[in-house]
């Protein structure tokens, strides 16, 4: 039984790096992503890094102020060397068991996201190894992937902190792989020369060897989440041919994107792309329960300039096109507010509830221009702002 409906936040950046959140971690190197960064720095350099970030950008202090927002559960993002068994990367299963006790001290639960596949699942910044969607093809990788969740399991499973896992982040379907090859492209190409979109009948298998291995470590009460592969609407079947216990249906959605698909960044705009959003949530929800694990305030009406569906400034250079002209903060605050409390009632349709992405990033927002707007990925910089409004 799924107790509650889920308030809740994203701690992205912390234990699965994305080059934007934390640019300073990537400073003289030519990384763009997770996987590089280790081959451009020393050992020691690198591990110090690492540990120094892990320490810092995520603190006791941070689950408090999460507490206190209203909030009761996080989604944390783990890779798949969490364990500390895939060099050359640095595991962090010591940081997790810290966010488990912190998580519990401040009545929190936490979802473990595995958001990271060696091989990449998806060639996004976010998957690790940019450019690249080569994981579903090696089948050892896969059991590889298998394996640590089954672990994660084992070693959390009967944690009052716990709410679930999630089997796998954003997998890279055909229409959301055909904007990687656009979009991302491979840092050696030779390493994406067997890139392969993933089915979503590798993703109906992946899953239900998933739910075998997991339910009978988890404790009843403990969720599995699965990952919609960006389109609801393939999945009412699979689970109704499955007597599945205590499983949740993932999916993301943003403006930024909503914006390339609509062709526009109006409010009308919004409100007809939510529309649609809301429609396949609700029809989806009514066979298995939905969250939306992902979403922010983001968008290129308050940006003041079409955001290209997301690209940040380490991707392109950004322009202050804007200057003096940009929206006053009493509007900025109008415009995330409208969105704000559109978003939060599109949600109302996932059954489950919704997890902002994302809590925190380190850019400077103020003395940098090309981050202007960047502040609205973070709810904690929104809270503040009074951009977003009630949980």
């Amino acid at each position: 039984m799924i107790m509650g409906q889920v308030k809740g936040v994203n701690l992205g950046g912390w234990l699965v790096l994305e080059k934007w959140m934390a640019p300073q971690l990537f400073a003289g190197t030519d990384a763009e992503d997770e996987y590089y960064l280790p081959q451009a720095l020393s050992k020691d350099v690198y591990e110090a890094r690492m540990m120094m970030h892990r320490a810092n950008f995520i603190t006791e202090a941070d689950f408090l102020r999460i507490a206190s927002l209203g909030i009761n559960t996080v989604r944390l993002p783990v890779p798949y060397f969490i364990f500390g068994d895939r060099q050359p990367f640095l595991g962090g299963i010591d940081t997790l068991d810290n966010a488990f006790n912190w998580a519990e001290k401040y009545g929190l639960q936490i979802l473990l996201d595995l958001h990271t596949a060696p091989g990449s699942q998806n060639g996004f910044d976010n998957g690790g190894l940019t450019g690249v969607v080569t994981w579903a093809q090696q089948p050892e990788e896969v059991d590889f992937e298998l394996s640590v969740l089954t672990r994660l399991a084992e070693r959390y499973g009967q944690r009052q902190g716990l709410y679930g896992i999630e089997a796998l982040n954003e997998p890279a379907t055909q229409r959301a792989f055909d904007m990687v090859s656009n979009r991302y492209q491979a840092k050696e190409p030779a390493m994406a020369a067997n890139n392969q979109a993933i089915s979503f009948e590798f993703l109906y298998e992946f899953y239900t060897r998933v739910y075998a291995a997991l339910r009978p470590i988890l404790a009843d009460d403990k969720i599995i989440m699965f990952h919609d592969g960006f389109d609801l609407t393939k999945w009412a079947d699979f689970f109704t041919a499955h007597e599945f216990k205590n499983v949740v249906m993932d999916t993301h959605h943003y403006l930024m994107l909503a914006e390339l698909a609509i062709g526009g960044s109006s409010y009308e705009n919004y409100e007809q792309a939510m529309a649609v959003i809301g429609d396949n949530i609700a029809k989806l929800d009514a066979v298995v329960p939905v969250v939306v694990g992902e979403w922010s305030l983001f968008n290129s009406m308050a940006l003041g300039q079409d955001s290209q569906g997301g690209v940040n400034p380490t991707q392109a250079e950004f322009k202050d096109e804007k200057g003096d002209d940009r929206a006053s903060e009493a509007d900025l605050r109008q415009i995330y507010n409208r969105l704000w409390e559109l978003q939060i009632k599109t949600w109302g349709n996932a059954s489950v509830g919704y997890f902002y992405w994302s809590y925190k990033m380190n850019i400077d927002t103020v003395n940098d221009s090309a981050w202007y707007g960047w502040d609205s990925w973070s709810l904690d910089r929104a809270m503040n702002k009074q951009w977003a409004t009630t949980l």
